[in-house]
This record gives structure tokens, sequence and C-alpha cells, in this order.
């Protein structure tokens, strides 16, 4: 993967989460090595706001420069 700010993942689960995560929608991770190595991943979610969900609920994609540059914006 990236750098930090260049992470993405696609949701493929949201069990428990259905207002915060979309299924098949791609979120931006932000590093937190603690959290990553209990199993969680911290993603800016459909508040704007970032937080702890399941690894498991996410598949880490890399995507073109260009597009990381508009998926950071939002």
């Amino acid at each position: 993967m990236g750098n930090e700010s260049n992470r993405f993942a696609i949701c493929i689960k949201n069990e428990g989460y259905q207002a915060s995560l979309e299924p098949r929608k791609i979120y931006r991770v932000v590093t937190d090595a603690e959290a990553e190595g209990k199993g969680m991943l911290r993603v800016v979610d459909e508040s704007g706001e970032d937080y702890l969900f399941p690894a498991e609920f996410f598949v880490p994609i890399e995507v073109p420069a260009d597009a990381s540059i508009a998926f950071a914006e939002h």
C-alpha cells in the first residue's frame, strides 16, 4: 500500500455498522498500528470521522495517484 494518506480499502461487510459503512464502497484508511495489531482498522466512515472497525470488514486496495487525491478530499 502507499503512504498513510493514500491507503484505501473496499468494505465487504457491515454487520452491526449499517449506518457507518456501505458494502462495496471505498473508504480511506488511517494508519493505526496498535489497532491493526488487534485486528481492527481505522477507517473514515460515512460520518466523515475515523473510527475503528473489524479489519475483516475490508479488503485493502491500491488506487491510481490521481484517484487517491480525489478520494482523500472527501
